[in-house]
């Protein structure tokens, strides 16, 4: 996997196609944001903080304010002048990969077991659009989702063939939706994971463990969470004079030939 930088933003011209156009972004949205924090920011320093830091220090702002870890970061990160679509086909981690197959990616990067179930705690906050759960309920209910549970989700999700462009989404946790904290793992306990590989994580003999202790201990969660987040942070940035600070984070700056 590239590093953070800023690539994901690059839309499709100039001969690039954008990483947007891949299914493994379905989802993602609200780019506009950052759009709108870059452009503050060359106001004040013009052409002097990257794409890439304004997307991780929006990220590490984020986490605080969901009630998580406060995340000391580097900064001085360097924006990618291409786009990786095949790559993110390739090497970000699907909702329907084994076990096996997501350490052994966050692995590659120097992300422990550990640190991988904390970085899924990420779940604990958000929703999930119901394209990637209908294969869990139709034709039959997968077994290891609590009935009830698969109740609710049918509720949400009510066709085996949602509109991906519908509002058809359910919540990854109803208790504190909005908050990072470790409902996400007592809930997997309790055979409530909306994905496969939230689900995964509580029966694999590897991840299992680390699951019921961060079910038991909030603080031990948000510990190793930012420890693998700032890992994540770290994985081969660009920086000194490669790649480039963008002025738009959509596109490439412009050579002047």
């Amino acid at each position: 996997m590239q590093s953070c930088d800023a690539s994901l933003l690059l839309e499709t011209a100039n001969g690039i196609e954008s990483e947007q156009e891949s299914d493994r972004s379905f989802g993602m949205r609200n780019f506009k944001y950052v759009g709108t924090i870059k452009e503050a920011l060359e106001k004040e320093c013009p052409m002097t903080v990257s794409c890439a830091d304004t997307v991780a220090l929006s990220a590490r702002d984020g986490i605080v304010m969901l009630g998580g870890p406060r995340i000391e970061m580097k900064t001085g990160r360097r924006d990618s002048r291409e786009s990786y679509l095949t790559e993110v086909e390739t090497a970000l981690p699907n909702h329907n990969d084994s076990m096996s197959s997501v350490l052994s990616t966050f692995q590659s990067i120097g992300i422990d077991t550990e640190g991988t179930v904390a970085l899924l705690g990420a779940h604990s906050v958000g929703r999930v659009h119901c394209v990637n759960l209908v294969h869990r309920l139709y034709p039959t209910v997968d077994p290891t989702l609590d009935p009830d549970y698969a109740e609710y989700l049918k509720g949400r999700c009510p066709t085996p063939d949602p509109d991906p462009k519908a509002v058809l989404y359910a919540r990854n946790d109803l208790e504190t939706p909005m908050i990072l904290d470790n409902f996400y793992y007592k809930h997997l306990l309790e055979h409530k994971g909306l994905l496969l590989v939230d689900q995964e994580l509580a029966s694999d003999p590897l991840t299992s463990p680390f699951v019921e202790k961060m079910a038991a201990d909030n603080g031990y969660f948000h510990d190793q969470f930012a420890r693998a987040i700032f890992l994540l942070s770290e994985n081969n940035p660009l920086t000194g004079d490669q790649g480039e600070i963008r002025k738009d984070c959509r596109y490439v700056n412009q050579l002047d030939s």
